[in-house]
């Protein structure tokens, strides 16, 4: 289930940030790196680049929000044929980090980065998620560096993959990109991201994928006040999207083909998961027609509007279930494909902010050179996934509670207001559940007798204080 993005600003003696604190004080997240661990991430710091493929001279541009330092992704993109090339370079964490060394142990420990409302939480210490191993502008960085060629409709037909050293020439961002292609100001090779994002849209739409463009909530303090806005996704963060998923399904059909890998797996939805979803759709105004398919409803919504956008929040129940799957010696698994992306694919594109990816990249380096795994990946790889499960879980935890602080915040001053709002869960005696407020579109718990699964309902705020009283809504 992807993660709910919220982004709190406000002093930090606020007491919604306050809260936020105590929350990760309380679930035990870890504030600093082991000593040793440090001291070892310094040293892989400061170590020269390996010999490598040199691919310094391809212009390669990273495309980020405002200020991201961890820099896992940078792209050049070409044409080639009546076709294109993509050119996808990966920060090289296996170059930095000593299987079975004290960082190692750390990077298993913590599983993924962290990310709470008003801060991160980093998979690897500074030092290299946000310097040596950032593909940042200007500096040669080793890399895995993907080649992927595309036809004239955004079809893969061949894929390279190897390491690499690499330099970033453009750091850029994605207001400042979409507003140079909207007014035909940019040039090759950014220009191509609309172009080449577009195709592989249309081929996600065709095989039935789908993205879910949720807006992310942006919590303002004023005057120990919230006041809630939406920032909805561009459009050029969904083309840059599109060339991670083009690589993760490239990676995966590699790993299939070697009979040895991790995949990123998710099952179909239950009938009564979509049935439930249509219900909430029709209690939030949401036309879909029992002849349209799911993707074609969520490709027609606009995350600006908020009924759509509690739509668009409660339509992530439908990727619950995602997991990591291992297969070995050419046994391949049941499940293969991710339900919401319709192809095999695995994660890949975020080492620096994400265990198993440094794996599936190795794995992939594997299947190109037509040699075995390494052994510590071999080694390691049976216990990822529980181990993957485990980060999601305590990712999950974190996530879930930093939504109710941040609820509890912005509602601090409107118990006994009246909304209108969707039970989207019911507990079997229907007397406890969840409500989706339509307007502002944040969720809360419910109590009351008959509650109506996927049914309008007025409701009325009986609780809400960030840190202490978690948001808690009756009939109205």
């Amino acid at each position: 289930m992807p993660p709910r993005k919220i982004r709190v600003t406000g002093a930090p003696e606020a007491p919604l940030r306050a809260a936020l604190a105590a929350l990760r004080a309380g679930l035990g997240i870890p504030e600093d790196f082991p000593p040793v661990a440090r001291a070892e991430a310094e040293r892989a710091a400061k170590a020269p680049p390996p010999p490598s493929y040199d691919a310094t001279d391809v212009p390669f541009f990273t495309l980020d929000p405002p200020g991201s330092p961890d820099l896992d992704q940078a792209a050049h993109l070409s044409r080639q044929g009546t076709g294109y090339r993509v050119r996808y370079a990966i920060a090289d964490v296996a170059h930095f980090v000593a299987p079975g060394g004290a960082l190692d142990v750390e990077a298993h420990r913590r599983v993924n980065t962290l990310y709470l409302p008003d801060e991160r939480v980093p998979l690897h210490p500074v030092v290299l998620s946000e310097d040596a191993a950032s593909l940042l502008p200007g500096r040669i960085r080793p890399a895995v560096l993907w080649t992927l060629d595309l036809d004239e409709l955004g079809r893969t037909i061949a894929v390279d993959v190897r390491r690499a050293l690499v330099r970033s020439r453009a750091r850029l961002d994605y207001a400042g990109v979409q507003r140079a292609i909207d007014a035909g100001t940019t040039e090759e090779p950014v220009a191509l991201l609309a172009e080449i994002g577009r195709a592989r849209e249309r081929q996600e739409a065709e095989r039935g994928g789908i993205s879910l463009a949720v807006p992310e909530q942006q919590i303002t303090e004023r005057d120990h006040t919230y006041a809630l806005s939406y920032r909805a996704p561009l459009p050029a963060e969904g083309w840059n999207a599109q060339l991670s998923l083009l690589t993760g399904m490239a990676a995966a059909d590699l790993m299939l083909a070697l009979g040895t890998g991790i995949l990123r797996t998710l099952p179909a939805a239950p009938d009564g998961a979509v049935a439930r979803l249509r219900r909430t759709a029709r209690a939030l105004g949401i036309d879909w027609p029992h002849h349209v398919p799911y993707a074609a409803v969520i490709s027609a919504l606009d995350p600006r509007e908020p009924h759509h956008a509690a739509f668009l929040q409660e339509c992530t129940t439908l990727l619950r279930g995602a997991g990591y799957t291992v297969f070995r010696d050419g046994a391949l698994p049941a499940i293969t494909t991710h339900a919401a992306v319709a192809a095999p694919y695995t994660h890949c594109t975020a080492p620096l902010r994400r265990l198993a990816d440094r794996y599936a990249l190795e794995l992939c380096l594997s299947a190109v050179s037509d040699r075995p795994p390494p052994d510590w990946v071999l080694a390691a790889l049976d216990a990822l996934p529980h181990r993957m499960a485990d980060g999601a879980q305590r990712a999950g935890a974190v996530e879930h509670e930093a939504i109710d602080i941040v609820a509890a915040a912005l509602l601090k001053n409107r118990v006994g207001e009246v909304f209108d709002a969707c039970v989207v869960d019911v507990d079997e005696h229907r007397e406890t559940g969840t409500v989706q407020l339509a307007c502002p579109a944040v969720i809360g718990r419910i109590q009351g007798p008959d509650l109506p699964l996927g049914e309008p309902l007025r409701v009325r705020l009986a609780q809400a204080a960030p840190g202490r009283a978690k948001p808690l809504f009756r009939p109205a």
